[in-house]
């Protein structure tokens, strides 16, 4: 017997398609308006018309016109139909148009687009339990991946982060040695390195190509104490070290413990390990919120098909929550493992020995 229709739930999850649908096919609306200057063309300049803006940045004004009215019909910029303008607002400014604002999403879009492009392999992937390597995922992910978290990591690591590690910030100012395994392009050793000159860092990554982009970042921001090279959780190889951290990486190894493991030998006996991982409760309905829906399908096509892709292959996933997190953490040897602090889209793991 068919279960009868329920007019208001379907009415409902009808008007949510329609909203998933118009976010969806705002992803690459969100990255033309980004790669085109337009975002930043009208941040700069005020209200415009389609003729102005198209102009301005050097756009042809048919494609600009259809693309306006898209961003107002999304409220992503505001339109004034008494002179035939549009805005963005300060509020939808900080989403689009400014690149160290702590809300910027424009590293989200360039993600999503990037786990569409790597559908075909991950969904390969589901038939037969293989992995997907992360030197395979889509070229345009490393970039995504290291323009969404350098905001919050320029707005968060050294001022709000560090400070709640014992006597971590002390070290560094006075000159510390500090491992960052798993640094991709290289912000947050490059960050760390500014604010604290006395100190060594030391970037390493599996993945050839962000070392690269790592040297470039350095480079160019004049950090000369900031060194990178390849190297595994399970290999690198300096020693003696007053700080290792793992920004947002822990989960996508194939043997997390083993990275603990390793990360014990090589740190001084008082020194401390930093882990920093997506916000994420320990249960599936504690996870049921528009962040842990961003994260369980970065986890379905990023996370889990990585760490399938490595030796054990534990697979923790992006919203792995503390307990499992603490339990890689421990089995590698370390018996002191707090939550240090957290925000909406991180929590903060101290670990000593």
């Amino acid at each position: 017997m068919t279960p009868a229709i329920d007019e208001g739930k379907l009415n409902q999850l009808v008007g949510q398609m329609l909203n998933d649908l118009g976010g969806a096919a705002s992803v690459a609306m969100v990255r033309m308006g980004d790669a085109l200057g337009l975002y930043k063309t009208l941040h700069e300049e005020g209200s415009m018309t389609s003729e102005e803006l198209a102009e301005a940045a050097g756009a042809h004004e048919r494609y600009v016109r259809e693309w306006l009215a898209h961003q107002a019909a999304s409220n992503y910029l505001s339109y004034d139909p008494a002179n035939g303008k549009f805005t963005l607002p300060p509020e939808q400014a900080m989403l689009f148009a400014i690149e160290d604002s702590p809300v910027t999403m424009l590293g989200a879009f360039d993600g999503v687009a990037a786990w569409a492009e790597g559908q075909p392999k991950v969904q390969a992937a589901f038939r037969d339990g293989g992995g997907v390597g992360w030197g395979d995922m889509a070229p345009c992910l490393f970039c995504a991946v290291a323009r969404f978290f350098r905001p919050g990591y320029l707005q968060n690591l050294v001022q709000n982060w560090l400070p709640t590690l014992d006597g971590v910030v002390a070290k560094l100012r006075d000159g510390a040695r500090v491992a960052d395994v798993g640094c991709g392009h290289g912000w947050s050793t490059v960050i760390m390195a500014q604010a604290f000159p006395q100190s060594q860092f030391f970037g390493f990554d599996f993945h050839p190509g962000s070392i690269e982009q790592a040297q470039a970042h350095a480079r160019e921001h004049n950090v000369t104490n900031a060194h990178f090279q390849v190297g595994t959780a399970k290999d690198y190889g300096e020693r003696g070290l007053d700080l290792v951290t793992f920004f947002d990486c822990l989960h996508d190894m194939g043997d997390p413990s083993g990275a603990a493991a390793h990360v014990k030998e090589t740190l001084k006996p008082n020194g401390t390990w930093m882990i920093v991982e997506p916000m994420a409760g320990d249960n599936l309905e504690d996870n049921m919120n528009p962040i842990g829906r961003i994260y369980y399908a970065a986890s379905t096509l990023v996370c889990v098909p990585t760490s399938l892709s490595q030796e054990v292959g534990a697979a923790l996933g992006a919203q792995a929550g503390e307990v499992k997190l603490r339990e890689a953490i421990m089995a590698g040897g370390f018996r002191n493992v707090r939550r240090a602090t957290e925000t909406p889209f991180n929590m903060v793991i101290e670990a000593r020995l």
